[in-house]
């Protein structure tokens, strides 16, 4: 075993590399691109890759999808700030589970809607067992990423540092994989091939 190994753990492309083959993903690694796995969930493509920003790097989970009603939200764990933020008024939706409402913060653009897709037990199981977590619905990437065409928005997870747990990533593609089954049995998604490559 190198040193390298033993005091770093192995590397991205060798975990990466193994979560594809546990999830029937498509590992790939180009100079350009960088290192990615993109795996099938019915019609949608959910990618793991990495970005750098303000000299940080990030590792990220993407899933475009057929957005059916503009439904978007964003749940994050709470921290010291949530509750300064919500006596500024910051939205906090409760879905009605008392340790879940308590761990987490959610906004969306309809309550409604936020508290039928996180009734679901297994979604907030899921969540609950992730030590650091925000995920999103985003309309496209902004000025420099992808741009999605209308109707078109994507499922959106970012954490910082390169993520190598295999059990960790294993666990956030099956979060992106119930949440679009969830997204689609509230009405808030079809199961249409966007027909987004990242």
């Amino acid at each position: 075993m190198s040193i390298l190994r033993e005091l770093f753990g192995p590397s991205r492309e060798e975990v990466w590399r193994k979560l594809s083959e546990e999830i029937g993903g498509e590992f790939s690694s180009s100079f350009c691109r960088g290192q990615k796995v993109a795996a099938k969930v019915k019609e949608w493509t959910i990618t793991l890759d990495t970005f750098n920003a303000n000299k940080t790097v990030f590792t990220r989970l993407r899933a475009p999808y057929v957005n059916a009603d503009g439904f978007r939200f964003t749940i994050y764990r709470k921290s010291i700030f949530s509750d300064l933020g919500k006596l500024l008024g910051m939205q906090d939706i409760e879905v009605g589970f008392a340790e879940f409402d308590e761990a987490f913060v959610i906004k969306g653009t309809d309550p409604a809607k936020v508290r039928a897709l996180f009734a679901h037990r297994p979604l907030r199981e899921l969540l609950q067992g992730q030590p650091a977590i925000c995920l999103s619905v985003k309309d496209d990437e902004g000025w420099f990423g992808a741009s999605f065409p209308e109707g078109v928005d994507e499922l959106y997870f970012a954490a910082h540092g390169v993520i190598k747990d295999v059990e960790r990533l294993k666990s956030l593609y099956k979060i992106f994989a119930v949440t679009l089954h969830y997204l689609c049995h509230i009405g808030s998604a079809y199961e249409n091939d966007p027909n987004i490559r990242l």
